[in-house]
């Protein structure tokens, strides 16, 4: 991490440019408003899944979770289908509806970040002591008082760490800005840095901006840290959670969650089936390439995450710090300085493979730590003493006390690494040639040179590899752990 941000801090020119100024609005102005409407419309959406029990739920609460695996770039193209000039909106209504700009990239960005605010919400509700709510019931209060003592205060505690974790998602957004930005009014800093490097190739103004970009990540993360609020509730005796009362809203509303989700999905299905049939020759040395990897990307990850998550869990606030430091940074951020220490030694294009699969790693250790380290501190807590008075330590400990343990989130937290990787669309498009493309990279190529039929059933691959990754390294784990 250290050394690609040196690089950039060296390499920075002082000056920032008007349009470098504008591309600063531009991004934080998205990034909050695709915050503030994503856990605007997460709360009806979370309250409404709370308090009704119907066919199909577990099947829409599993849908919550696809957004988050989905390849962006192929979620970009679903969206494009169902909302594009042509698609089926603008069939439907009778004129062109308006997506490049910034109503494209709010709308791509409410696509991704609404799952993510209403799965955090529906736990905040689930956290809810039944004890609370029987009490409610109880004394008789009406639904109104409930909001207010009971949900009101778990939003206040879960809505602005959902928001500033959306806000810094959005914030470093690259493949949502190239593909529906519309032009110079509406980039983000991260275009920018692209456009700097790879078609004006001034490294010093692309470091300045990987800079200002690294700053603004910097200053919402520590945000993030302080301002989260506890809940205050006060602890359960674990009862079952007691159903809420529902009303006549909820059914619309869970209705056009459901719709606003599965749109995107379902054009990808549609739209990619028949380009299968006619995938370029680039597209399998891509996969490949893309395999390779999100397997080393995953391994890497994982061989970082567990010691960091173990010392951690012993008590080091400087292994936990070291694990969330990559998110400071994007991946684009991070190929920008390996791209400043490299080019003096060697061509960039013969690393594009190593430096893609580092950043990567690097941006799944986050996530990574946190799967982890609640179980690591569990193990350390639970079993830390009994394998010292018996000696257990070394390979010997590893083998049949930590894995075992801690095989559940290490599995999902490899296929959560491997899936992002392989849908990654950052460093690989400054480094790569046409030899050493990824599966995203040929998939945004196709899309570019209007071979939309080819680019949708590359896309479908690409979204039946990157699943099947995550499936087999989640089961692989739960296998594990019995």
């Amino acid at each position: 991490m250290l050394a690609p941000l040196a690089a950039l801090a060296l390499q920075s020119g002082l000056v920032l440019r008007a349009a470098d100024l504008a591309a600063l609005r531009f991004t934080v102005t998205q990034a909050a408003l695709s915050a503030a409407i994503s856990c605007a419309l997460a709360v009806p959406l979370a309250r409404a899944l709370v308090r009704r029990s119907f066919p199909g739920r577990g099947a829409l609460m599993t849908l919550l979770g696809a957004p988050f695996l989905l390849p962006t770039i192929v979620a970009v193209l679903g969206i494009v289908t169902v909302y594009g000039r042509s698609g089926w909106v603008s069939t439907l209504i009778g004129a062109p509806f308006p997506l490049y700009g910034m109503t494209g990239v709010l709308l791509a960005h409410i696509f991704f970040n609404l799952p993510l605010a209403t799965r955090i919400l529906v736990q905040g509700w689930h956290a809810i002591p039944a004890e609370r709510l029987r009490l409610a019931a109880t004394l008789g209060l009406p639904a109104s008082a409930r909001f207010r003592h009971l949900e009101l205060p778990m939003l206040r505690a879960q809505v602005p760490g959902a928001f500033l974790a959306i806000f810094l998602v959005c914030l470093t957004s690259f493949v949502v800005a190239l593909t529906l930005g519309g032009g110079p009014s509406a980039t983000t800093i991260e275009l920018a840095i692209y456009q700097a490097l790879r078609f004006d190739f001034e490294p010093g103004h692309a470091a300045a901006l990987a800079g200002l970009q690294a700053g603004l990540a910097a200053c919402a993360v520590w945000v993030a840290a302080r301002v989260t609020l506890p809940e205050a509730m006060g602890a359960g005796l674990d009862r079952a959670p007691m159903a809420l009362g529902g009303s006549v809203g909820d059914g619309p509303v869970i209705a056009l969650g459901t719709l606003f989700l599965a749109l995107p999905l379902v054009a990808v299905l549609v739209e990619g089936l028949p380009g299968v049939l006619v995938l370029p020759a680039q597209v399998w040395p891509a996969a490949g390439r893309s395999l390779v990897a999100a397997l080393a990307a995953a391994a890497l990850a994982t061989g970082a995450a567990l010691p960091l998550a173990l010392a951690a869990a012993r008590g080091s606030r400087w292994a936990e710090l070291v694990a969330m430091l990559p998110m400071v940074a994007s991946g684009l951020v991070l190929g920008t300085g390996w791209f400043l220490l490299l080019r003096p030694l060697l061509r960039p294009e013969t690393v594009a493979l190593p430096a893609t699969i580092t950043a990567n790693a690097l941006m799944a250790l986050p996530f990574l730590m946190r799967l982890l380290l609640p179980e690591a501190r569990r193990l350390v807590a639970d079993y830390d003493r009994l394998a010292r008075a018996t000696g257990l330590q070394g390979l010997a400990r590893l083998r049949f006390l930590t894995l075992p343990r801690l095989a559940r989130p290490l599995g999902l937290g490899a296929g959560i690494a491997a899936a992002l990787s392989m849908g990654d669309l950052g460093t690989i498009a400054l480094f790569a040639d046409q030899d050493a493309a990824t599966l995203p990279l040929v998939v945004q190529r196709l899309a570019g040179a209007y071979r939309m039929e080819a680019a949708s059933g590359a896309a479908l691959l690409l979204v039946a590899l990157s699943f099947t990754l995550f499936a087999l390294f989640d089961l692989g784990g739960r296998h594990a752990a019995k």
